[in-house]
């Protein structure tokens, strides 16, 4: 070939270093197809591989177009877009463009295109491994930036939920005891009479639980309540659910209990330790409780609110019966042979049995 003409320079002629500062990601092939140099990006991305002076589709691999097997095949792609792949990095897909150099040799200038931000990753690349007019290092500042941002909103995001997934529980939660409240049991109870599935329902309410706060104070009281909220969970399981709906009163749903007998030996239980003596600050705190309790399974269409009434109405029956006992209401809509009197069951006080299996 001749010398360039006057609008096509040669740039083999730039100053020393001049072109690694324009285009640090160039490749110099020769007429031989041997790479005769290249920028020191290229350079950094094949430090510890060998490179230069080797066969350029050696170490290149053109992509598309397809059917580039030597270098006339890649002058036929002078100014033509490429898809390449470095031997030294298989997983990054380079840009390029050839263009024709003095002798028959050929100036390759490649770019990362989307692969941009996995190849500043994976290969350590900094700001000066770029040509200082590339819009690749603003690129990096705005995807720097946006995962700043998007990380932040994450945190805001789980910071949120969990401040609502708090104010859900706390709604839900009695503040004393820990316990559900009234709103938490209506639902509860909503949705086991909406989805058909049978359980027990319990009132209890204390006795003597006036006097405790008449003669020792509301501190002892608040104590008083606490210990019997951690009594009810003991004898109650995972599932089920303890509320206390009012001063003194409590409401046990226990999902899938269609035993009466059960039902009847676990409010048996509850009475009984709740019966021993309570200590608070060197006074003794005593206390009974009555139950009720209805059956879902009772019930040809149970409703929340009639089996709260029917559950409170046998609890009442429990006080008249001489309190530290538990009934049982049957409805009306039993069969005649049912029996239609509360079941009542009298524990006297001492230790706990152990849990129900």
């Amino acid at each position: 070939m001749g010398a360039a003409p006057p609008d096509r320079p040669d740039l083999t002629a730039i100053a020393a270093g001049g072109l690694d500062l324009l285009m640090p990601m160039h490749v110099r092939i020769g007429s031989h197809g041997r790479i005769l140099g290249c920028g020191p990006t290229i350079a950094k991305l094949h430090q510890g591989h060998g490179f230069l002076d080797r066969p350029a589709l050696e170490v290149m691999d053109v992509r598309r177009p397809s059917g580039v097997e030597d270098l006339r095949d890649l002058r036929r792609l002078v100014g033509r877009r490429l898809y390449l792949k470095l031997a030294a990095l298989p997983g990054l897909t380079l840009r390029g463009i050839a263009v024709p150099m003095p002798g028959g040799g050929l100036l390759l200038n490649l770019s990362f295109g989307i692969d941009l931000i996995e190849a500043v990753r994976d290969c350590g690349l900094t700001d000066a491994d770029f040509a200082p007019t590339d819009l690749a290092v603003e690129l990096l500042y705005v995807v720097e930036a946006k995962s700043a941002v998007m990380h932040e909103l994450r945190g805001l995001n789980l910071r949120l939920q969990g401040a609502k997934s708090m104010a859900e529980e706390q709604a839900l939660t009695d503040t004393l005891t820990g316990l559900r409240n009234r709103r938490a049991l209506e639902t509860i109870l909503r949705r086991l009479v909406e989805g058909r599935q049978g359980f027990a329902l319990m009132h209890m309410d204390l006795d003597y639980f006036k006097a405790v706060n008449d003669t020792l104070g509301h501190a002892a009281g608040d104590h008083v309540l606490r210990v019997v909220a951690q009594i009810l969970t003991d004898e109650t399981r995972a599932n089920d659910t303890v509320a206390r709906v009012g001063g003194d009163e409590f409401v046990l749903v226990m999902p899938g209990l269609a035993d009466a007998a059960l039902a009847t030996q676990i409010a048996a239980r509850i009475i009984a330790r709740l019966s021993l003596p309570i200590p608070f600050e060197g006074s003794i705190c005593r206390i009974a409780a009555s139950a009720g309790f209805t059956l879902s399974d009772s019930y040809a269409q149970p409703e929340a609110e009639t089996m709260l009434n029917d559950a409170d109405q046998a609890l009442y029956a429990a006080k008249r019966a001489g309190r530290a006992c538990v009934q049982q209401y049957l409805p009306p809509e039993l069969p005649a042979e049912a029996p239609r009197e509360p079941q009542t069951s009298r524990r006297k006080r001492g230790p706990s049995a152990g849990p129900a299996g």
